[in-house]
């Protein structure tokens, strides 16, 4: 080795130690002949003394910032008053007596340590050097023990971790393939995974057992700060299982890598909500529970009234939105949030204190009496009400709740988990005029739903349950078909022809037939849980080498064209 330490290991004990360090110079500071150099590596920073008596002076002199440099010294402990609490090495510096440049460095386009923000494109143009920063690699190295605690955790209840094919088949997974054209089959393409779905349960098939792994999916979609078109998931699958097993195995995994990992603590068992209730009483499917306060349905109490003045029309409902602290909701903003309501063929009102209200007039004054009654009004406290259509009502109410919610929550515990379960089986697909599965179409329904199934399909609800964290979807799992008749029947509600099911998942359907446990599973958005570990808004922050939003590595500059002769191999050819 080039070295005997990191630079983030020397203390006060090692004073007088002979050494020699590697890393990157940061800052460098001249104090009246005495030169201060930060040599920096992934475990921390060291200080380094050269006096200008010495010989190497001149020649540390000249070095600059992010020049690669190796020295050879001695350990001292840094004089009374001159202690630096924030550093690990803080206690010692190391007197320079050889010093070799190693590699040297154009100036930088950014500071590495600096604290000015800095363009995410330049960021990601030049990734190698933003990865210097201790930031990152914090949120790399975190993301390392995460990994490994889960191997750890899964391998200690005897899961196998198991490698599936990136270069497979196209299978409808609700997105876009990533299509292969392959060489020896000219005209014939493989698509890269969107998740292992069909191998997994061919594994529970094959008497595996328990699967999982960490693996890379892609998905060719609309980007945004928590999706990128190629990510990496926890994959995990069991046989012979229910709903809670699967619950209580997920909830003892994210217990012990809160804790490993962050040193806090998880408490079990998290939340459960029906997804229905999750609609109704948080106006979406990933409720953050960090948020105080639900959204109440006042249909049954106004609906009546305020239909009488408004377009009722089908669906239609009235909720409302209790804020204890309202002062912050000024006239303007309230007629902004009228005007958006709007803008979702919605209306919004107001009751204000208890008093006020562009309602007031055109309620009952029994009705009136019962708002004021049902709600401890005080002097800022403003009740949000709007009615319009269920759909768009709920999804507009839950918007509303995290807005004016969001600022409430930086205060409050970091972490807040719980399930959303028995989702829809299907919805239906108005453009193509027919149903679609809502999560895949190997979702087991509930056995106390089947009558409803070739007649009120609407009515089915799967065995299905979704891991939220802080208002995010971190994970999302089932309870799989494992008879073929009533995998027929999915199929057949999903209008799916005879040929296109062979065509599709001909090898899956034949290794139904061959004896197929019960089984289930899920998958846990790896990046978006290390996101949320790591306090960052963004997945782009927790991968290495992430794509912009459109899709692109500004790093690499992929995609980009190639050669035509590589498109004659593959028999290909490309529009003007």
């Amino acid at each position: 080795m080039l070295r005997t330490h990191s630079c983030g290991e020397l203390r006060k004990e090692d004073a007088g130690k002979e050494v020699q360090l590697t890393g990157w110079v940061g800052r460098l500071r001249d104090h009246g002949g005495i030169l201060f150099i930060d040599l920096r590596d992934r475990w921390g920073i060291t200080q380094l003394v050269v006096d200008s008596k010495e010989e190497i002076y001149n020649r540390a002199s000249r070095i600059r910032p992010e020049y690669v440099i190796k020295v050879e010294g001695v350990v001292k402990e840094r004089p009374e008053g001159l202690v630096n609490p924030r550093i690990s090495t803080g206690e010692i510096e190391v007197v320079v007596e050889e010093l070799a440049v190693l590699s040297s460095s154009e100036l930088p386009p950014f500071e590495i340590e600096g604290n000015q923000e800095v363009d995410e494109s330049i960021r990601l143009r030049y990734r190698y050097l933003d990865l210097r920063r201790s930031k990152m690699q914090k949120n790399l190295i975190l993301r390392h023990q995460v990994a490994q605690l889960i191997r750890r955790f899964l391998s200690q209840r005897e899961f196998l971790e198991i490698e599936t094919p990136f270069l497979t088949k196209s299978t409808p997974e609700g997105a876009r393939d990533f299509l292969v054209p392959s060489r020896l089959s000219p005209g014939h393409f493989y698509a890269l995974p969107q998740s292992p779905q069909l191998f997994k349960q061919i594994l529970m098939i094959s008497g595996m057992d328990r699967y999982f792994q960490i693996v890379k999916c892609f998905r060719d979609e609309d980007l945004r700060a928590d999706r990128q078109p190629e990510f990496t998931q926890v994959d995990i699958e069991m046989s012979f299982i229910e709903v809670e097993d699967i619950i209580q195995l997920i909830e003892g995994m994210m217990v012990y890598i809160f804790q490993e990992s962050l040193g806090v603590a998880i408490e079990p068992p998290f939340p459960r909500l029906s997804y229905d209730e999750a609609m109704e009483k948080y106006g979406t499917d990933k409720p953050d529970l960090r948020i105080p306060g639900e959204i109440d349905d006042l249909t049954e109490l106004l609906g009546g009234e305020i239909a009488s003045f408004s377009r009722g029309g089908n669906n239609f409902a009235v909720k409302g939105l209790f804020v204890p602290r309202g002062e912050g909701l000024s006239r303007k903003k309230l007629d902004v949030l009228s005007q958006r309501a709007k803008e979702s063929s919605l209306s919004l009102s107001w009751v204000k204190g208890g008093g006020s209200s562009p309602l007031k007039n055109k309620l009952s004054e029994e009705t009136w009496q019962r708002i004021v009654n049902k709600y401890p009004f005080g002097e800022n406290a403003l009740l949000l009400l709007a009615w319009g259509e269920r759909s768009n009502l709920l999804s507009f109410m839950g918007s509303l709740r995290f807005e004016l919610g969001e600022e409430g929550i930086k205060d409050k515990k970091p972490f807040q988990f719980c399930w959303v379960t028995d989702f829809p089986l299907v919805e239906w697909n108005e453009e193509e005029n027919r149903w679609d599965s809502v999560h895949h179409p190997f979702t087991s329904p509930r056995e106390e739903d089947l009558d409803f199934l070739d007649s009120h399909p609407e009515k089915v609800k799967s065995k299905t349950y979704d891991l939220v964290l802080n208002g995010y979807e971190v994970g999302s799992g089932s309870i799989r078909i494992h008879r073929m008749d009533l995998q027929r029947r999915i199929f057949n509600l999903l209008n799916l022809k005879e040929e296109e099911i062979e065509q599709k998942f001909g090898f899956f359907i034949e290794a139904l037939q061959y004896g197929c446990p019960p089984h289930g599973g899920i998958a846990l958005g790896f990046d978006r849980l290390m996101m949320l570990m790591s306090g960052e808004d963004s997945i782009r922050e927790v991968i290495a080498f992430p794509k912009t939003q459109k899709g692109v590595c500004l790093l690499t500059g992929a995609p980009a064209p190639v050669e035509k002769e590589q498109l004659r191999i593959l028999g290909l050819s490309l529009r003007k």
